[in-house]
């Protein structure tokens, strides 16, 4: 990146203004920052009233950047002997410009200078890298405010859960939640709320904390397998074999949010939805629908407010898994991928045959710019989904086997991708290394699938097995991970110690690396001290080894010539 500055003549008035900094500098126009069109690129003419800033790279000053009169430095005089630099820019287009970097580059930023520091630390761009990973804070009812005792700013928040990200690389522990009689079928993890709700053939909800891992509520027998759980802070829905939604209102002051206990329906907080016509498979919700798929070839829209059908949306084949992202809906029936536009009701992008038998699950990224399937061949496939892709030219970004059995179960929190499949392993798949950062537009930063060979294969970073067969379902939190199956116990794999067990590592670590740095400068200390002592003992030694192997018994020739004598 390289900006040129071509300085005003004088500064009027209107034109000057006082920067956060305490300076009153020239406010400049567009063109005098950047060259015009016409200009020759390729012109040694300058204007005496001509000066330059420091080029740019990566938005971090030059270091090599150097004067007309041969001095070195990051600021540039101009002949009214002011110094200009980055900094004393427009605080709008250094906002611009530091928007334009990437989480590390605005990191490497803050590190130059007090003032970047201060810059870099502040910028909103680091509520979008949060929220364009993650969503925004659940724990959060207002944005964090820079500087307030009791919020931490954005920046601090960005780094500690990406920090937090790695806790799922170290030790764990296991949590087996008994309860349920039969099989389990769907798991699903209100991390907001801290609570476990999880479902199966025994046709019940149950409700379990997540922090001690005790059941806190049965629900009443609903008559179904129970496929399907979604919910959130006001509702939550539970879907089965019998083609009704049953759902529960939260109740205003319940520690719990939800009363599932109640042996009659009450119309306030406890109905069903009727419509489709044959089992619910999956089930979605945001702030405003819900969304049911079902193996009647149809995923239906329902408004939340009225409790009534707003759209259908016809497959071909039985809807095994959906996951709405802003205003699309993706799902797979069959062996095909469909995104829909919610508002019209028709597919966006099709993709035919993505794996070799029934797609079995589906997740996508906050954005909903990656598309992660898992199938019968026990093949899990990552999708980039551009808003001018063509359905020709979409294929698998990225592909693992990691299973041999058919893969149940995907979910997705960034950077993992959790998998559970009949062969009774739960694999872990980081996707940071497979993605790199662009501009998608002057305003947003996104991520790119980096290109590789269409054939490769990658490896899982972790395998969780040993636990039976028939993992039905899984759900991943900040440092949680769900999951039910065929033997009717959930776990939780609790990784909340892990980074503490890395703190303490890292610490005795640093304390025995000093340990030996002390040690090794004590040793050339004395050493320093009594070096002459030293030396003379060691040319005594080596003198005194020297005459004896003059003598007979250390001279071959001597001991044969005794020999001979």
């Amino acid at each position: 990146m390289a900006l040129e500055c071509q300085e005003v003549g004088e500064a009027s008035p209107k034109n000057s203004f006082s920067n956060p900094w305490g300076k009153e500098i020239t406010r400049p126009s567009t063109r005098d920052y950047f060259p015009s069109a016409s200009s020759n690129p390729n012109s040694n003419k300058k204007s005496p009233n001509k000066s330059v800033i420091p080029k740019l790279v990566c938005g971090l000053p030059s270091k090599k950047a150097e004067t007309k009169s041969g001095s070195k430095g990051t600021d540039h005089a101009s002949p009214n002997g002011d110094h200009r630099s980055f900094t004393d820019l427009p605080s709008a287009l250094v906002s611009e410009i530091l928007r334009r970097l990437d989480a590390k580059e605005l990191g490497i930023v803050s590190c130059v200078s007090p003032l970047l520091h201060s810059l870099a630390s502040d910028h909103q761009g680091w509520r979008d890298f949060y929220c364009n990973r993650w969503g925004p804070p659940l724990d959060l009812n207002a944005p964090p405010v820079s500087g307030s005792p009791n919020q931490k700013s954005w920046k601090e928040l960005f780094v500690e859960r990406e920090f937090r990200s790695k806790s799922f690389m170290g030790r764990f522990s296991i949590d087996a939640l008994h309860g349920h009689t039969e099989a389990v079928r769907a798991v699903f993890l209100l991390r907001s709320a801290k609570l476990i709700f999880t479902g199966g053939y025994d046709s019940v909800i149950r409700m379990w904390d997540m922090e001690e891992g005790f059941s806190i509520a049965v629900s009443r027998p609903l008559g179904c397998t129970i496929r399907a759980i979604a919910a959130d802070s006001g509702l939550l829905v539970a879907g089965g074999t019998d083609a009704f939604l049953q759902c529960w209102r939260a109740i205003e002051g319940n520690p719990h949010l939800f009363n599932i206990t109640g042996s009659t329906m009450n119309q306030n907080y406890d109905f069903r939805l009727w419509g489709h016509e044959g089992p619910v498979t999956c089930l979605a919700l945001d702030s405003a629908r819900i969304y049911s798929g079902s193996w009647d070839m149809s995923v239906r829209v329902w408004d939340r407010a009225r409790l009534k059908c707003l759209r259908t949306l016809r497959h071909g084949d039985w809807v095994w898994a959906l996951a709405p992202r802003g205003g699309t809906i993706a799902s797979t029936a069959g062996k095909d991928v469909y995104v829909w536009d919610i508002e019209h009701g028709d597919p966006i992008t099709v993709i035919s045959n993505a794996h070799v038998g029934n797609a079995h699950c589906l997740a996508r990224s906050h954005l909903g710019d990656l598309l992660f399937t898992g199938g019968e061949d026990g093949v899990v496939h990552m999708f980039e989904i551009t808003e001018n892709c063509d359905d020709e030219d979409i294929g698998p970004a990225a592909t693992w086997i990691p299973h041999t059995g058919p893969v149940h179960s995907l979910a997705f929190e960034f950077p993992w991708l959790v998998s559970s499949s009949s062969d009774g392993r739960l694999a872990l798949i980081d996707v940071r290394k497979l993605l790199k950062s662009s501009q998608c537009s002057l305003s947003r930063q996104c991520v790119r699938v980096k290109q590789s060979a269409p054939d490769v294969v990658e490896p899982p970073q972790r395998m969780l097995h040993g636990f039976g067969c028939n993992l039905f379902s899984v759900d991943i939190g900040a440092d949680r991970i769900v999951c039910g199956g065929e033997e009717g116990v959930v776990r939780v794999w609790n990784f909340s110690q892990a980074l503490e067990i890395e703190r303490r590592v890292q610490a005795l670590r640093s304390i025995r690396q000093e340990n030996r740095m002390r040690r090794r400068k004590a040793q050339i200390e004395m050493n320093g001290n009594t070096g002459r002592t030293d030396q003379c003992s060691v040319a005594a030694k080596r003198n005194q080894l020297n005459g004896d192997r003059n003598g007979i018994w250390h001279s071959k020739r001597g001991v044969s010539g005794k020999l001979k004598a």
